[in-house]
């Protein structure tokens, strides 16, 4: 363990030595067994006499804090440790925005439960490893790393090139890889697009109810932020504030509703951002996965005016922990965004998008998806007729959705408070599953569930919704 010790202004060297790995030693942050520097090290590194140091450990092993082993070093003592390392405590001076106060840090997925119902986590039993180790491997080797150190702030060119190939093919979406931005997941894409466009105060508009970390993002940059509700078309159109500058939306399945925003509704709102001047960000963020029906275009194929900013990421596609997302941009915009990229965090993991680059071209995320489109297919299924003809029926209505990685329901007679009670019911069986009544932006939350079926086994299903059902009766199952 490096330890630091200052000598700047002492007189009493070898004691100051001595005092400052003392109390390295009581307070923990050195700890039981670990080697201290030898005297010659020591003293090579305070510009000291080596007999300075010598004469400090050998006070430390008097008073037997040290222990000195002939050809093996010194070390720490066993019992010499009096207390755990304390953090600096003084208060200061120093304060955060008022605004940090009110945005919680999320610990929703770190204790995963028997049934797990909560939206936004793909089946990462399923995934390739091998296949992506394999890649991953090949862009460690020595050889493979850029002498530089650093990546390309713009995105390697390979990923961009695979990325643009893979939009086309698998959502016609046409973009060249000069205007995609290479992003750590769709959330660094919100943040880099707001501190191109906006200013603070500008107004924007979420979907409500909608994606609250957006929300945070931009509450944190000292936007104004308005909801506006969602109905069986999508995003109301006519609700939109007319200073709204920026408009965000997931139109082919809203988040968490997963209504699809009509055809007719997208052109209402390609026509008000015309009128407006105002920029839309189209978070097309588990379009992968499709049920039935015709596909749904993205709004940005039927953009004529460079207004739609097309953002997604690979977080549900292949897995979370990559945190690889990009940003599909009108060409004015494009080189502000790599600017904006590079002077946030320089660059997303190099070695991790040249993989990805090569698992996009050898046709691994393609055969990924349509293995894992049957498996939610299943899922999607089991979990939408439960609700709709089963013991659920009776406490919920399915809101139809063909598409992505969870539907959601509305309560048929209970308040947003009691669903709220009842998925703490659900917990407390073992089941997971998030209430409507957390996803709201500024209007009055809604009663009723985002029922989530990417971290689920079908087999699983029917005993954790009839727990789930328990809950609404009031009771329910012992966990297991």
């Amino acid at each position: 363990m490096e330890v630091h010790i200052s000598l700047v202004g002492r007189k009493d060297l070898s004691g100051e030595v001595y005092r400052q790995l003392r109390a390295a030693i009581t307070t923990g942050k050195l700890r039981a067994g670990e080697a201290l520097p030898s005297t010659r090290e020591l003293a090579r590194r305070l510009s000291v006499s080596r007999g300075t140091v010598a004469t400090a450990y050998d006070r430390l092993s008097g008073e037997g804090f040290v222990t000195s082993q002939v050809g093996a070093g010194t070390f720490v003592s066993e019992g010499a440790v009096r207390s755990q390392p304390q953090a600096d405590t003084a208060d200061g001076k120093l304060r955060p925005k008022p605004v940090w106060e009110h945005i919680p840090v999320s610990t929703a997925f770190y204790n995963p439960a028997r049934y797990e119902f909560r939206t936004g986590l793909p089946d990462t039993n399923r995934f390739p490893f091998q296949v992506w180790r394999r890649l991953m491997a090949r862009e460690l080797r020595p050889s493979a790393i850029d002498p530089a150190g650093y990546g390309n702030p713009l995105g390697e060119q390979a990923l961009k090139a695979a990325i643009a190939r893979h939009l086309q093919a698998s959502r016609g979406v046409a973009v060249t890889p000069e205007q995609l931005t290479i992003t750590n997941g769709t959330q660094q894409a919100i943040d880099l697009i707001a501190r191109v466009l906006l200013s603070e105060g500008d107004h924007v508009a979420l979907e409500d109810p909608g994606y609250l970390p957006v929300r945070w993002a931009l509450d944190s940059m000292g936007m104004r932020v308005t909801g506006v509700p969602v109905d069986d078309h999508g995003l109301i159109v006519d609700e939109l504030p007319a200073s709204a500058r920026l408009v965000y939306v997931t139109p082919s399945h809203q988040y968490p509703l997963g209504t699809v925003m009509s055809l007719p509704r997208r052109g209402a709102l390609l026509d008000w951002a015309d009128r407006h001047d105002a920029a839309i960000i189209e978070d097309d963020y588990d379009s992968e996965f499709r049920y039935g029906g015709r596909p749904i275009e993205p709004l940005r194929t039927l953009d004529t005016s460079g207004r739609v900013i097309y953002a997604g990421s690979f977080s549900k596609s292949m897995l979370p922990s990559l945190r690889v997302g990009f940003i599909a941009a009108p060409p004015a915009l494009s080189s502000a965004l790599q600017t904006a990229k590079f002077v946030t965090d320089w660059h997303t993991s190099r070695p991790t998008q040249l993989a990805l680059a090569r698992f996009i071209d050898e046709g691994h995320l393609a055969r990924h998806i349509r293995k894992m489109r049957g498996i939610y297919g299943e899922r999607h299924d089991l979990i939408s007729e439960f609700i709709a003809t089963g013991p659920l029926s009776r406490h919920l209505t399915l809101i139809p959705s063909a598409a992505g990685l969870h539907v959601s329901a509305i309560a048929r007679r209970a308040s947003a408070e009691e669903v709220l009670a009842v998925t703490r019911r659900a917990l407390t069986a073992g089941v997971a599953v998030q209430p409507l009544s957390g996803f709201p932006i500024t209007l009055t939350p809604r009663a009723g569930l985002a029922i989530g079926y990417g971290a689920i086994e079908a087999s699983d299903i029917p005993e954790g919704l009839s727990r789930l059902g328990r809950a609404f009766d009031g009771g329910s199952a012992p966990a297991s």
